[in-house]
């Protein structure tokens, strides 16, 4: 089964595309963790390594992605944790999107995105265990 970890980095307070999400994976058969609302890039790479996930679905709606996740793909790459699949959701300005490649994230799935791209996108990535 695909584990995913489902991350709320930061200030921001909503939470509702982040619940949708979850509730489609599990619809398509992964395990989700939630993480919940408010958290550091250090709680998110904690509990990413501490439930084995295969992704780390990021979704950020605030605008802090330039600095919050090129520190949680730092600490997930100083964790040795470099075959997690890491997942950006939210508000990401197109100029933005090569940014967040760089920093090792490997999908950027804006407003809209229809949820079974995403799932197929894991399904297509992450080998089931």
């Amino acid at each position: 089964m695909i584990r995913v970890l489902v991350a709320k980095p930061g200030l921001d307070g909503h939470d509702r595309g982040a619940k949708v999400i979850a509730r489609a994976l599990r619809d398509a058969g992964m395990e989700v963790i939630y993480t919940g609302l408010h958290q550091t890039p250090d709680q998110i790479v904690e509990a990413a390594l501490s439930e084995d996930v295969d992704v780390l679905a990021i979704s950020i709606l605030s605008g802090a992605h330039p600095t919050l996740v090129p520190r949680i793909t730092a600490l997930l790459h100083e964790n040795g944790a470099n075959d997690i699949l890491v997942l950006l959701g939210g508000i990401i300005p197109d100029e933005d999107v090569s940014l967040m490649f760089d920093a090792g994230v490997h999908q950027v799935f804006g407003p809209g995105t229809d949820t079974k791209d995403i799932v197929d996108y894991i399904k297509e990535h992450v080998k089931e265990r």
